[in-house]
């Protein structure tokens, strides 16, 4: 299928290394915005309650917050729960899984910035592992030079490219694969970010790493319950920091 001017090209499993992102200025995220049935019209102000309430509930850093309020949200859930697209809850996008809630989203994001970035501002080159729906993959593009977003269930890699092609940005990298393995074709990556657990971080991921990279993932603990894990690299060790209890989808590997 051609591909629209602005939008990556869609990789598979045996793919390599996707077109560079081109130099562009503040990407399209609100092209042609069309309000959809069952959400306020001024959805711009319902964005901004939704960032209101994170910034009540703790994200404090303002490209957070921002990119927050950038992105449609109504736009990557079904039709009949746009209702509840800004509202702080996951809700299923089909295949078993489901979009995180917003202050997720935004805690992770905010805990994989740790106040780093480049002289622009942005983080540097993100791995993203689990696409979904694509959502927090056009947030990262607003706080990251290049993010690489990789997804094993085909169903929902054709559902993210598409979510996206609205948005024509150019720095989002669609990949079908195997996230366990990463995407040594990408790396170093100054951050790593995972929307499934697993009972450890994988051995590939903190390879891909550069030193002076956050990987933020949830990780099984001894008890059977996922927390949210933050792990540094030094020049010497992976420093982690276990967090708060979280509850995602199961990692898993292979291509479905």
């Amino acid at each position: 299928m051609p591909q629209r001017p602005g939008f990556p090209a869609r990789l598979d499993s045996s793919s390599t290394r996707p077109a560079p992102a081109r130099k562009a200025a503040t990407p399209a995220v609100n092209a042609s915005p069309r309000t959809p049935e069952g959400v306020s019209p001024d959805s711009r102000a319902v964005r901004a309650r939704m960032v209101e309430k994170l910034a009540a509930q703790g994200v404090s850093d303002a490209r957070v917050l921002h990119a927050m309020g950038r992105i449609e949200r109504h736009r990557f859930v079904d039709t009949a729960l746009m209702n509840q697209a800004y509202e702080d809850t996951s809700l299923p996008i089909g295949l078993g899984q489901t979009i995180s809630k917003p202050n997720v989203v935004a805690r992770m994001i905010e805990l994989l910035l740790g106040g780093r970035n480049d002289a622009a501002g942005k983080l540097g080159r993100v791995l993203e592992i689990g696409t979904g729906c694509g959502y927090q993959a056009a947030v990262l593009s607003l706080v990251a030079t290049e993010v690489y977003s990789i997804e094993r269930l085909r169903g929902l890699h054709d559902k993210a490219r598409e979510n996206l092609r609205p948005f024509r940005l150019p720095n989002v990298h669609l990949m079908l694969g195997d996230g366990m393995v990463g995407y040594p074709k990408g790396a170093p990556y100054a951050g790593i970010i995972s929307a499934a657990g697993g009972l450890a971080v994988p051995a590939a991921w903190t390879e891909q790493l550069a030193v002076g990279g956050r990987i933020v993932a949830p990780t099984v603990m001894p008890n059977g319950q996922q927390a949210l894990v933050v792990m540094e690299k030094t020049a010497r060790e992976m420093k982690q920091t276990v967090l708060e209890a979280v509850h995602f989808v199961p990692l898993k590997s292979g291509i479905a």
